[in-house]
């Protein structure tokens, strides 16, 4: 048989289970569970393996399913993704009513698209046509949410990494996978209506900051206190005067908040506490930024003469779409879609853990359409299920018969050098683990 043939005959077994990839879809959608929590969403993908009959490991990275496909040829091995995790939007109306987590991300129509891909590559019998293996891996934790819970991890042995595929890559999960390809799900709020492809998008740090000052009697002694909340002030401005000295290409992105600004008015803030993340083009921006963003912090409690605790963790890497990968996808989605559906968006200023994969190996993250609302909104939802669980299902599989039936994936492998080697990435993630004490005289604790 021919690639297109390959290709209409695997479509036409993800149409016979419409009805049961836009269920499982819903399903997830109503029942969404938070980042290395994700047990239930878990245990549904393993139900869907084991009626294909996929030899799959679960509990990886706590809740993390793998099965595979083996062509009766050697060759590459390609990863399907989809991510398990929700974030939290209690407003959200299809919210969990006691964790608020919500599927306003879309990772709900990640996993329907990958088991959807996964019907369509099984049903119809296609595994003596490749020459590799396929990869469907449902993975946890993308949104970094719930950073003290996931630290707490850390802290107890648990987890090494605060996101499920840096995680996973730690563990070796990804150590006999060539490349990784996944999907994403947009509205036409968030990409006027058009599926498509930024080249890149910003990789950040996280930080955790607490000023810590001296309580006394707002209104009858307030010279015997030392305002934290005055220092949080200043640090916030600081960090707004340093934006000018970004440069445009690097797309940096600081936003911090206050996440405890006091507690009672008559006294003086003696501990407030902000949250960051220092987002940017490249590792080497991101380390310029932070920096910067450290120093503001530094200098804003030696003013006031606080003392400060600054921690710091790794979150994603900078995204870098494979061009080869990039190439198939705008060729089978304009194949369901039509060629005037399609858009090459610019550089984004988001983040994924994707990013990270994206350092050691091809990876592929386009946005697709299907849903309508605001992204991370308590109005999105996947609108159109064929465009939002369905299509996604028949480009990824397409692309597979592209990859292992056509071959070219080691065309792929061949053109494109990953930037860093797995070792080399897991030292960099390291090194961005710090957590620093300054003293109200500025001296390193």
């Amino acid at each position: 048989m021919d690639i297109d043939a390959l290709k209409e005959n695997v479509c036409a077994s993800i149409d016979a289970k419409e009805k049961e990839i836009v269920q499982i879809g819903e399903s997830i959608m109503d029942s969404p569970e938070l980042g290395f929590k994700e047990f239930n969403t878990a245990e549904k993908v393993c139900e869907f393996f084991q009626k294909l009959n996929l030899p799959y490991e679960d509990k990886l990275a706590r809740t993390g399913v793998k099965a595979r496909l083996k062509g009766e040829n050697p060759g590459p091995r390609v990863a399907i993704m989809g991510e398990l995790d929700a974030l939290i939007l209690p407003e959200h109306p299809r919210s969990d009513t006691e964790t608020g987590a919500a599927h306003a991300c879309g990772h709900n129509a990640q996993i329907a698209g990958m088991l959807g891909a996964a019907f369509g590559l099984v049903d119809s019998r296609i595994s003596k046509y490749l020459c590799g293996e396929v990869v469907f891996f449902a993975v946890p934790a993308e949104e970094f949410v719930e950073i003290e819970y996931r630290s707490e991890l850390i802290r107890s042995g648990k987890i090494s990494y605060m996101a499920g595929k840096p995680e996973l890559v730690k563990l070796g999960h990804f150590d006999d996978v060539d490349m990784a390809l996944m999907i994403h799900s947009s509205s036409s709020e968030s990409v006027d209506g058009a599926m498509g492809l930024a080249a890149s998008s910003n990789g950040f740090v996280a930080k955790t900051v607490k000023f810590i000052g001296r309580a006394a009697h707002a209104g009858a002694a307030p010279e015997k206190g030392v305002n934290a909340l005055s220092a949080a002030h200043l640090s916030l401005s600081a960090i707004d005067a340093q934006r000018s000295t970004f440069r445009d290409e690097d797309c940096v992105r600081v936003h911090p908040i206050i996440t405890n600004g006091g507690s009672i008015v008559n006294i003086i803030p003696s501990e407030i506490s902000m949250e960051t993340y220092v987002r940017a083009k490249t590792a080497e921006a991101i380390s310029d930024a932070e920096e910067k963003v450290d120093r503001a912090l530094r200098g804003a409690a030696l003013a006031m003469g606080c003392e400060v605790m600054i921690e710091t963790v790794p979150g994603y890497m900078p995204l870098i779409n494979s061009p080869g990968l990039a190439s198939l996808f705008r060729t089978n989605a304009k194949m369901i879609f039509g060629a005037d559906k399609y858009r090459d968006y610019p550089h984004s200023g988001g983040s994924t853990d994707a990013g990270d994969l994206s350092q050691i190996m091809p990876v592929l993250h386009p946005s697709m359409t299907g849903a309508t609302g605001t992204i991370h909104g308590k109005d999105w939802k996947i609108s159109d299920q064929y465009s939002g669980y369905v299509a996604p299902a028949k480009t990824l599989a397409m692309m597979v018969i592209d990859l292992l039936c056509g071959h070219q994936a080691k065309c792929i492998l061949a053109e494109e050098s990953p930037k860093m080697s797995f070792d080399a990435y897991l030292r960099l993630q390291d090194k961005f683990f710090r957590r620093e004490i300054y003293s109200s005289e500025g001296e390193l604790i």
